[in-house]
C-alpha cells in the first residue's frame, strides 16, 4: 500500500502582552516581525492596526468605539494586513472607515478584499494623462481643465462653496461612467447628512460610494477613510474603470494624524505636525493614476484644504500643493460679491488643463483666463478714475459679461456641449450689448433651442469635437434664429 501524506496546514502567531493604553493608542511588548499596516487581535475581543515600531514595542490603533482590552492582555499577531471587503455592491453605499455599511440597508458581502494600505501603481503601468473629466462647472472646465488620473486640490477658507464643487463634480459623472467616491472625514455629521441628501435628491448616489468618518467616530477610523476610499477606488480600477475620489477634507485628517502622534510621544514640529505628515498625504496621493489601458482605468483625486483668512501658505496647504497638479482656490471676498462658485482664477492652475480639453472647447476659452484677469484689473482702475476712454468701457462690458457667464448655480453642472454654445457666442461677441437678464435667457434656453430644432448640428460638434468653418457658420444662423424666437432686437 502506499502511504498517502497529509499537509497539515500550520498558523503562525506572535504573542505580544499590552502594557500601556491611551485613548485609541495600544503599545505593547513583543511581536518582533510585525509590519506597517498589520492587524492584531487583542484577548478582548477588539482589533487593532499596527502604525508603528521598533525594537521595544509596537503601537497599535484600535479599530471600533468601545475599548475591552486593559493592561496585561495579549495581543495576537497572524501575519495578515489590514484589508478591506471591495464589491460593485458598495456603489450607491454608505461605509464606515473600514468599508462596513452604516446605512441600514443591511452588511455588505464580499469575497474579496484589498489592502488599505498600498503601494502606487509602479511608473511603467502609468500612461500621460490625455481624456478629460467634465466638472459640469463652467469656470473650471474652461480655465482650470482636469483630467482622469489627475490631482487637483480645492483650497479655501471655510464656508466658500469647495464641498459644493465636489458635490457638483460628482453630479455630472451620472452619464459619463465614472464611479465616484465621497470621503467625509472629521467633518460634523449634520453636514455630512446634507451632502448625502443633495446627492440623492440629484440621483447621484446610484454612481457613488460614500466613506464616511464624521467628528463623531473614533479617530482610527478618521485616519484610515482615505486609505479604505483609495483600497476600493482601486478594486474598479482594476477593472478598468474610471474612479473620481474626493476626500473632504485633509486639513482635518492631518489633526487627526497630529493628535495621534502626540499621544504617541512623537517630537512636534512645524505647527505641531509630526515631521513624516507628508509623507502620510504623499503616500495617499501617490495612488492617484492612469494606467495603460490594457492593465486598467484612472484615478482621480479632488483632495480639500482649507485655509485661515486666506493663508495659502500654512504647513499642511502648502504639502498638499506640492504633491497634487494643480490647485483650484476659492476665495472668501468673490464668494461674498456673490460671484459663484468663488473660484480666484489667479491663484488657480492645472499642469494638465487645456491638453484634456476637446478641440472645441479648447478654441472657445483659450483667452478666457487673460480677457478674465484684464477686466479684473480695469475694474480696479475705474475705481480711481472718474473717465475712462471708450475701449476700456468696451472691454469692462466684455469683462461683465464674462462673469455673468461664470456664475452658476449650486448642484446645476452644465454640459460640454452647453458650455460650447455659450461660450462660442461670448468669443464672437453676440452676447454683449444684452443685459443680465438677457445674457441669463441665453444661458438657460439655448441648448434646448438647438437640440429641438437643430440636432444635427449637436450631432456634428460631439462627432468631430472641433469648430469647422461650417459648424460655426451654423451656428451663428442659430444665434440669430434664437434671438428672433425669444423677440429680442440684435
Amino acid at each position: 500500500m502506499k502511504e498517502t501524506k497529509k499537509h497539515i496546514d500550520i498558523e503562525i502567531t506572535e504573542v505580544g502582552i499590552i502594557t500601556d493604553i491611551k485613548r485609541d493608542v495600544i503599545t505593547i511588548k513583543g511581536i518582533p516581525s510585525c509590519v506597517y499596516g498589520e492587524m492584531l487581535e487583542f484577548e478582548s475581543g477588539d482589533k487593532g492596526v499596527v502604525i508603528e515600531f521598533d525594537e521595544e514595542k509596537v503601537v497599535a490603533l484600535l479599530l471600533g468605539t468601545g475599548i475591552e482590552s486593559k493592561v496585561g492582555d495579549k495581543a495576537v499577531s497572524r501575519g495578515e494586513l489590514l484589508k478591506v471587503p471591495v464589491t460593485e455592491k458598495l456603489v450607491g453605499r454608505i461605509v464606515n472607515g473600514v468599508a462596513e455599511a452604516v446605512d441600514g440597508k443591511g452588511p455588505i458581502r464580499s469575497t474579496q478584499y484589498n489592502p488599505v494600505f498600498r503601494d502606487a501603481v509602479p511608473i511603467m503601468d502609468r500612461v500621460p494623462i490625455t481624456e478629460s473629466l467634465k466638472t459640469g462647472i463652467k469656470i473650471i472646465d474652461t480655465m482650470v481643465a482636469i483630467g482622469k488620473g489627475q490631482r487637483e486640490l480645492i483650497v479655501g477658507d471655510r464656508q466658500t462653496g469647495k464641498t459644493t464643487i465636489a458635490i457638483d463634480s460628482i453630479m455630472n459623472q451620472k452619464d459619463e461612467n465614472v464611479i465616484c467616491i465621497y470621503c467625509w472625514i472629521g467633518g460634523s455629521y449634520t453636514s455630512m447628512v446634507k451632502m448625502i441628501e443633495a446627492l440623492d435628491n440629484k440621483g447621484s448616489l446610484s454612481h457613488t460610494i460614500v466613506v464616511a468618518a464624521p467628528a463623531s467616530v473614533s479617530s482610527t477610523e478618521q485616519y484610515l477613510a482615505p486609505y479604505t476610499a483609495c483600497a476600493i477606488g482601486e478594486y474598479f480600477v482594476d477593472r478598468k474603470k474610471d474612479v473620481l475620489v474626493v476626500f473632504d477634507n485633509l486639513t482635518k485628517h492631518a489633526w487627526i494624524y497630529r493628535q495621534i502622534s502626540l499621544l504617541l510621544n512623537r517630537s512636534p514640529g512645524r505647527e505641531a505636525y509630526p515631521g513624516d505628515i507628508f509623507y502620510v498625504h504623499s503616500q495617499l496621493m501617490e495612488r492617484a493614476c492612469r494606467m495603460d489601458p490594457k492593465k486598467g482605468g484612472s484615478m482621480t483625486f479632488l483632495p480639500i484644504a482649507d485655509t485661515l483668512q486666506g493663508d495659502i501658505t500654512g504647513y499642511i496647504q502648502t504639502n498638499l500643493v506640492s504633491m497634487t497638479d494643480g490647485q483650484i482656490y476659492t476665495s472668501a471676498t468673490l464668494f461674498n460679491e456673490g460671484f459663484r462658485p468663488a473660484v480666484d482664477i489667479g491663484l488657480s492652475v492645472s499642469r494638465i488643463g487645456s491638453k484634456v480639453q476637446s478641440p472645441a472647447l479648447k478654441e472657445v476659452s483659450v483667452k478666457l483666463r487673460l480677457e478674465y484677469a484684464q477686466f479684473k484689473e480695469l475694474q480696479k482702475l475705474t475705481k480711481m478714475r472718474a473717465k475712462i476712454s471708450t475701449e476700456i468701457a468696451k472691454k469692462i462690458s466684455r469683462g461683465q459679461t464674462l462673469s455673468e457667464i461664470l456664475v452658476q448655480p449650486a448642484n446645476s453642472p452644465v454640459s460640454e456641449i452647453e458650455e460650447i454654445l455659450v461660450f462660442y457666442a461670448f468669443d464672437v461677441g453676440i452676447l454683449e450689448p444684452f443685459g443680465k437678464k438677457e445674457v441669463f435667457n441665453f444661458e438657460k434656453n439655448i441648448f434646448k433651442f438647438v437640440e429641438k430644432n437643430y440636432p444635427e448640428l449637436l450631432g456634428d460638434i460631439k462627432f468631430t469635437k472641433e469648430l469647422t468653418p461650417q459648424i460655426k457658420k451654423d451656428l451663428n444662423k442659430v444665434f440669430v434664429k434664437f434671438f428672433e424666437e425669444q423677440k429680442i432686437e440684435m
